[in-house]
Order: C-alpha cells, then sequence, then structure tokens
C-alpha cells in the first residue's frame, strides 16, 4: 500500500506539504473509509444558574432559556442532560474534583495540593475519556490521524496543578492545553520556532501545492484553496500580533482582583478557527477546548462585568445583580459554542456528505452544578451536533445518574464499546441511554 510520504516522494513533494494533503480524498491519502466521527469537549468553569439554564420540563426543546439562548439555531441538533452527577469523591475539594474527575470519572490521588476545604489532593488515578476514545481511533488503521488528539485552551494557567487541568493520558498524566494560538498553528501547519522570526508555512510550500492541484478533484481543489487561504490568514494574525503577550498570571483559589483577560474572546475565535481546520485537514478526531480552570477568575470586561467569574459565583441565590451576571457569563460560553457549531454547520464534510456538524460531537460541561453551593449534582452537560446517532431536540432528566455512565456513552458513540470507565462501582447499568 503506498503511504503518505511515498506519494510525496514520487511527486518529488516536501513533506511540508502533508498537512494540506491529509484529508483530499481524491489522493486516497486519509486512508479512511465510511464516516469520519468526532468528539469535541468543551469546558467552562464555576457553574451556572440552574433556573436560566435548564428548561423546565423534560421532552422537546421550547424556548431556551437565556445561559443557552444562542444556541437556538442549532435547537433541533442538542440534548441537554439534567440530573447527571459527579459521584466521585475522596481527596480533594469539590472544585478540584470537579475538574479533575469530570473527564476520567476514577478518584484523586492523595497529594499536598491544599483546596479551600476538605483534604489536598494530588492529579487523577485515571485517564480521562477524550484520550481513552482517542487511543481506541489511532489502534484501528481506518481512524488513525495526525494527532490521536489536540488540546485548545483559553486562558489557562501555565501553572500545573489539579484545578487546571481535565485531561489525562493515564493516572498522573494530567495534559497540559495549548492556550497560545502561534503554539498551536505551529504545531499543525510547521516548525515555527520563534514568534519574532514568524515566516509564511505557505512560502516554502507553495510549489508544491500547485503541483498537487493538477492530479485532484474540484471538490478538493476547494478544500486545499480553503486550507491555504486560513493559513495565510492565521499567519497574518500572528505577525499583526507578535509583540502582544499572551501570558497571564495564574488565578488564585481565593477570590480577588485580576488581570483584565480582554484578549479572550480573540483567542477563543482563533483556537476554534483552528479546531475547526485541524477537523478539516483530518489531522485529528478527539479535540478539547478548555476556557479558563477551575476556579477561574476571568474579568469579562466585553460584557461590562467588573467582578471575576469565581467571585461572583459565591454570591447567593438572592444577589439578583451577581445572578445576571452569572447568566450573561455562561451565555457568552455557550456563543463560543455557537460558534464552534457554525462553523462546523458552514463546512462541508471532506469527502463525505452533508457538513462537519453532521458528524461531530460537541459536549459543553462544567465542574460544577451550581457555583455557590459547589454541588457535584446536575452538572451542565449538554451536546450538540450529529455524532450522537439519536433524536435530538430535546430535554433529558435523569434521577441521579453516574456521569460515568455517560461517559460510557460517548466511548460507545464513537465506536469503542467498553463496559466500564473510570470508577467500576458507578459503571452499573453500563451506558446512559439517551432516548
Amino acid at each position: 500500500m503506498t503511504t503518505r510520504r511515498d506519494f510525496l516522494k514520487h511527486l518529488g513533494l516536501s513533506v511540508a506539504a502533508l498537512p494540506f494533503l491529509g484529508n483530499l480524498s481524491s489522493l486516497a491519502l486519509a486512508g479512511t473509509a465510511g464516516r469520519k466521527q468526532r468528539l469535541v469537549i468543551m469546558f467552562s468553569p464555576n457553574g451556572v444558574v440552574p433556573t436560566t439554564f435548564w428548561p423546565d420540563e423534560a421532552g422537546a426543546l421550547g424556548e431556551l432559556k437565556p445561559s443557552l439562548a444562542p444556541l437556538a439555531p442549532f435547537k433541533d441538533r442538542m440534548l441537554t442532560l439534567h440530573g447527571v452527577c459527579d459521584k466521585i469523591r475522596g481527596d480533594g475539594d469539590n472544585h478540584m474534583r470537579g475538574i479533575g474527575c469530570l473527564l476520567t470519572g476514577s478518584e484523586l490521588f492523595p497529594g499536598n495540593i491544599q483546596g479551600g476545604s476538605h483534604t489536598p489532593a494530588g492529579w487523577s488515578s485515571g485517564i480521562s475519556i477524550d484520550q481513552e476514545i482517542a487511543r481506541a481511533l489511532q489502534a484501528r488503521e481506518e481512524t488513525r490521524t495526525r494527532f490521536g488528539s489536540l488540546e485548545f485552551g483559553v486562558v489557562v494557567p501555565d501553572r500545573a496543578d489539579t484545578w487546571t487541568r481535565m485531561c489525562y493520558a493515564g493516572p498522573n498524566q494530567p495534559i497540559a492545553p495549548i492556550d497560545d494560538p502561534y503554539q498551536m498553528f505551529a504545531k499543525l501547519y510547521g516548525q515555527l520556532q520563534d514568534r519574532a522570526k514568524l515566516t509564511s508555512v505557505l512560502d516554502d510550500v507553495q510549489a508544491d501545492l500547485a503541483k498537487v492541484r493538477s492530479f485532484v478533484s474540484a471538490q478538493d481543489r476547494q478544500l486545499l484553496d480553503e486550507q491555504t487561504t486560513f493559513v495565510r490568514e492565521m499567519e497574518q494574525q500572528l505577525s499583526a500580533t507578535q509583540n502582544t503577550s499572551l501570558n497571564h498570571p495564574v488565578p488564585e483559589l481565593e477570590p480577588g482582583v485580576r488581570e483584565d483577560n480582554d484578549n479572550i474572546p480573540k483567542l477563543s475565535k482563533m483556537q476554534i478557527d483552528l479546531m475547526v481546520h485541524s477537523f478539516q485537514a483530518d489531522f485529528t478526531r478527539v479535540a478539547s477546548l478548555q476556557f479558563t480552570n477551575s476556579v477561574g477568575q476571568a474579568r469579562m470586561k466585553w460584557l461590562e462585568i467588573d467582578e471575576t467569574h469565581h467571585t461572583l459565583s459565591h454570591e447567593p441565590d438572592s444577589n439578583e445583580d451577581a445572578q445576571a451576571k452569572l447568566t450573561k457569563i455562561n451565555a457568552w460560553y455557550c456563543e463560543q459554542l455557537a460558534y464552534l457549531a457554525k462553523r462546523l454547520a458552514e463546512t462541508p464534510e471532506p469527502g463525505g456528505e452533508g457538513s462537519m456538524l453532521d458528524n461531530t460531537l460537541i459536549v459543553w460541561t462544567n465542574e460544577l452544578g451550581k457555583g455557590n453551593s459547589h454541588t457535584l449534582d446536575n452538572i451542565p452537560w449538554v451536546c450538540l451536533g450529529g455524532g450522537l446517532n439519536v433524536e435530538m431536540g430535546r430535554a433529558l432528566k435523569f434521577k441521579s445518574e453516574p456521569h460515568n455512565r455517560l461517559l460510557l456513552t460517548l466511548a460507545h458513540t464513537m465506536g469503542h464499546e467498553i463496559d466500564r470507565f473510570g470508577n467500576a462501582d458507578y459503571c452499573g447499568g453500563g451506558p446512559l441511554v439517551l432516548s
């Protein structure tokens, strides 16, 4: 069988051209047949305001509450899952277990990281579901991609601690998301070493890409043009901001005045655009998007909110102003999800039918059900897209189901039919049935 590198060598093309060619179906380089299923897990912190988030009744979705209103154009393609609870206990406080056990379904190891209450703790004791699924996909030739998974971040602290990591390659193996678009761009498209010396990836491969155009279909030529246009525009954006620091201080556990994070909206858009193009090029089929961190202290001045997010989340329900601001913050995170869905919906599936959203499951979640109570019950789970193969457009209500069962459902949806994940005590009944 001819490999990608063999094909490039035969045409006299450089390996640097490979990122642009991997998903051109007429070159038969993708090495896959059938539907390309994808999974995205998006995280935002500090819980939600239940009364402005959850639909009142189970069944067909009616008018969405304010926190979910930005998803109105996709109402018939979404599910809300109320009553799914993180039942993992043990060391750590709820913020720590909320994010550290969210995707692993496993207890935290004992450790010396002291939270705001309860006992200190360390890293999670298990692999996260995104990495479990990525490993399963990478083990099969027909679903193997250049990257098993990609972890995108937006203002995630550089300091590694239990509050800042949700993805795990295995026990005691947290994965740091990449929250600098420049670094993610370099990972995807080239070996760019220094922002101050940014040079064009395209300048090095334009001749090679011109050769390829004569070998591919009209549909693949359009895909190639879209990829190269995106890379050129991203290079221009990154060059224009090369002197703008993306560093940020580590949010502290205790509420307090934090740095203005006015670049968060721009960073979010850039990261989402990079993710969509990574899917379009079939670089990966599993990705995560982490906004800040558990106990995230973003100050959303672009929403005319001066208080930091975690500070607001501690206000009582009786503080109507704080509840309104928290609703506004969660609606903004929802807007980011809606933008990702829109980008996928308007992008045709390369080499397939329909849009990329038709083959992608996006899962939006949080480390807490409600910020001021720090509850791990009713964790927000919103599923969007065409990846679940179940009837969408519904609000589902469960009776305190362990979230381990939902993690099993995600694995089964992606063709990885395991019968337990994380703490086996919470896998009784198998995958959560979304019907």
